[in-house]
């Protein structure tokens, strides 16, 4: 397992700066966050650290939340987390643009936001992407993405 590290309210302040710089809303959540040595940032119920783990044999601490690396690019579930209280950033799909991102492909949208940002088709966020240049370059893991045509 990597090694995670339990994020201090400072680490957390940072993160959450991120995601009103980037989508004009507050972190509001509650739990515990932890750290990768790769700067991946994991979330659990705040009950997490009355888990006796000494005698577990553990893969990882709750879910992944997000990258911070050049900003702060959020997983799919994270992006579900924060999108329903996001006032900026939100990039909308229709049906073809959907598959597309769905697929993995990068979309070629011209758009006002600069950096990360979320992208939502109808009332479903389905993760973020990064706008730069005419495009939004797609961050699906190839696990997940899905053959739609």
């Amino acid at each position: 397992m990597e090694k995670l590290q339990v994020m201090n309210t400072r680490e957390i302040k940072e993160i959450d700066k991120h995601i009103q710089e980037q989508f004009g809303c507050a972190l509001a959540l509650k739990g515990a966050f932890f750290k990768s040595p790769k700067n991946k940032i994991y979330f659990a119920d705040k009950h997490v650290g009355d888990v006796d783990w000494t005698k577990l044999k553990v893969n990882s601490i709750g879910m992944y939340f997000g990258h911070l690396k050049y900003g702060f690019r959020l997983s799919i579930e994270g992006a579900q987390l924060i999108g329903k209280n996001a006032k900026k950033g939100v990039v909308v799909l229709d049906d073809t643009e959907k598959d597309d991102w769905m697929s993995g492909i990068d979309l070629d949208k011209d758009i006002k936001d600069k950096g990360f940002v979320l992208i939502k088709h109808g009332k479903d966020f389905l993760g973020c992407g990064k706008a730069v240049e005419g495009k939004i370059l797609n961050y699906v893991p190839k696990i997940r993405r899905l053959l739609v045509k």
